[in-house]
């Protein structure tokens, strides 16, 4: 029997393009929003979630190619050993997988009942491009969900911060402090493909609708344009 998915909601995220998005949730505590699809816009149906502090987001990997997930490879390189070393794709997070589905467990920070929109979930440290459908949301339940000691494999440790964010004209200052501190950090975890090491290069990604411009040399960030 087919199993029939439907898109219940999608998430309002600064990270317009899937550059510069963080690799993991939870690594970059940066407010976003939940809004549901106007069938499910009823307050009765998250009735009971304010209890619970974090939620799991099952949604889906709506940028991939449209043949992605046809033609599948059973091995991908993830960027956390440095993109240049193959394992199993159900080994890891990779999007380019048999069903394009893609889990986060998020921090909710408010649900709110607004007009035309119905409730809205206010989140912290989703690692979703703007815009993501989202088919799934269910409370985190940490007697279930957390196994404390558990074996992580090769990410058994959180990124820190790999590079130091330099603003030489200040462009940080005209932000607003939220938005300054997540961009920081978001640079901070170096968003560049890890085969790519070129100084001169320039990247670009978009932050809250702004256009971010920066260069990469020697473990260190430099914004060169925020417009």
């Amino acid at each position: 029997m087919e199993l029939l998915v439907k898109q219940i909601a999608h998430i309002e995220s600064p990270f317009g393009t899937k550059f510069g998005v963080p690799r993991q949730a939870g690594l970059v505590e940066v407010p976003c929003r939940v809004v549901f699809e106007p069938e499910y816009r009823v307050a009765e149906a998250v009735r009971g979630l304010e209890g619970f502090e974090y939620v799991w987001l099952l949604w889906g990997f709506h940028l991939n190619r449209a043949d992605a997930h046809a033609a599948w490879s059973p091995t991908v390189r993830p960027p956390r050993l440095g993109g240049n070393k193959r394992v199993g794709v159900f080994a890891t997070r990779s999007p380019y997988r048999p069903n394009p589905v893609g889990l986060s467990s998020v921090k909710l920070l408010n649900i709110s009942i607004e007009s035309g929109l119905g409730p809205v979930l206010t989140v912290s440290g989703a690692d979703l491009v703007d815009g993501t459908p989202i088919y799934d949301i269910k409370p985190y339940v940490a007697y279930a969900d957390s196994h404390e000691g558990a074996r992580s494999g090769f990410a058994a440790e959180a990124p820190g911060t790999l590079l130091e964010v330099i603003d030489p004209e200040g462009f940080l200052e005209r932000m607003p402090g939220d938005d300054a501190d997540a961009l920081r950090k978001t640079l901070g975890q170096d968003p560049r493909p890890h085969y790519q090491d070129d100084p001169e290069r320039v990247y670009g990604m978009t932050f809250n609708g702004k256009d971010i411009r920066f260069r990469v040399s020697n473990d260190t960030a430099v914004i060169l344009s925020v417009k």
